[in-house]
């Protein structure tokens, strides 16, 4: 029997996973540009189970299985109660006689890990405050149209240590990058991600660093990369995170810092004037719609990294440089 594939957390993906992953999402990109819309996924229907408010995901999932010759069904939570109204492992249970695929926005990292467990077909994890894996992917595959080569390159994540900041932790010294974190005290990444991407980096060569100081983090970097300081879920905190966050704001002072021609990145939405500045946001160093539109590419490329085992075979899509 063919082992299914999930993808829960970066944990469940190898670097040669990441490049395989890249590989398809390029051919797929490629193709779109010149007008083919290859229908790898032909009558595959996807599940997107949608507990968080989302404009990225809903959309590029649903446009991208639609490109690839699929369908996608968006199920919001008054409409399951997963966990409430009926267990994970019912709604696992029930989806996967009726689709190929599911895909879930939700709080707990616990919920999505329950779903693959008990589903006989593809689990993606499109959101949990744990993990965000399909936007760390997207955001390292941009690095890749942008630098070519990556290993070696410094992204320097500056503000809290949310999912973002976590799957880059334990993206980036996969494929050998750089990762500086510079985080209030008190809202740096938890230790165990840490410690596991200090594993990684001692095994690819990369280095990890976290602190405090926003000036020292950027003075390195390739790209500074910054979110919301206050996540879906954390609204009530947002006066007082937004208090102790001042200081991390990615504004023209702080790029003042940084080396010429410095990339900047957002996982969007943005709360402009406060963690990002109109003017930083704006201007032409900065990559935050490529990283939006490649939300697409790259969740194509999942979907029909995922399905492989369990789909007759694809045909061949040529080989070439990412």
């Amino acid at each position: 029997m063919v082992q299914k594939r999930d993808l829960v957390s970066i944990n469940n993906l190898t670097p040669d996973n990441v490049l395989e992953i890249f590989q398809i999402s390029r051919d797929l990109k490629d193709r779109l540009a010149r007008g083919e819309r290859p229908r790898l996924l032909e009558n595959r229907v996807l599940a997107m189970i949608l507990e968080k408010p989302s404009l990225r995901t809903h959309v590029t999932f649903e446009v991208g299985i639609y490109q690839l010759g699929g369908h996608a069904i968006a199920l919001a939570q008054n409409q399951i109660g997963i966990g409430t109204r009926e267990s994970c492992q019912d709604v696992a249970k029930n989806l996967e006689r009726w689709v190929d695929l599911i895909a879930i926005r939700t709080f707990g990292q616990d919920i999505v890990e329950a779903l693959a467990t008990h589903a006989r077909i593809p689990v993606i994890n499109a959101l949990t405050d744990s993990e965000h894996p399909c936007q760390a992917l997207a955001d390292l595959f941009t690095l890749m149209e942008v630098f070519g080569k990556i290993n070696g390159r410094t992204l320097a994540y500056i503000g809290d240590g949310n999912n973002i900041c976590r799957s880059l932790l334990l993206l980036c010294p996969l494929l050998g990058v750089n990762i500086t974190v510079a985080a209030p005290p008190s809202y740096a990444p938890p230790r165990p991600v840490v410690v596991q991407a200090d594993h990684t980096a001692a095994m690819t060569g990369a280095k990890v660093l976290v602190l405090d100081d926003p000036v020292r983090a950027v003075q390195n970097a390739d790209v500074i990369y910054t979110d919301v300081w206050a996540s879906m879920g954390q609204e009530n905190e947002r006066e007082e995170r937004a208090r102790i966050f001042l200081p991390y704001q990615v504004n023209a002072e702080l790029l003042r810092h940084a080396p010429r021609g410095v990339k900047i990145m957002h996982d969007l939405p943005a709360r402009r004037g406060e963690e990002i500045t109109d003017e930083v946001m704006n201007s032409e160093n900065s990559i935050v719609f490529d990283q939006a539109e490649n939300r697409l590419h790259v969740q194509k490329g999942i979907m029909v990294y995922l399905l492989q085992p369990q789909i007759p075979p694809i045909a061949p899509m040529e080989k070439r440089a990412l």
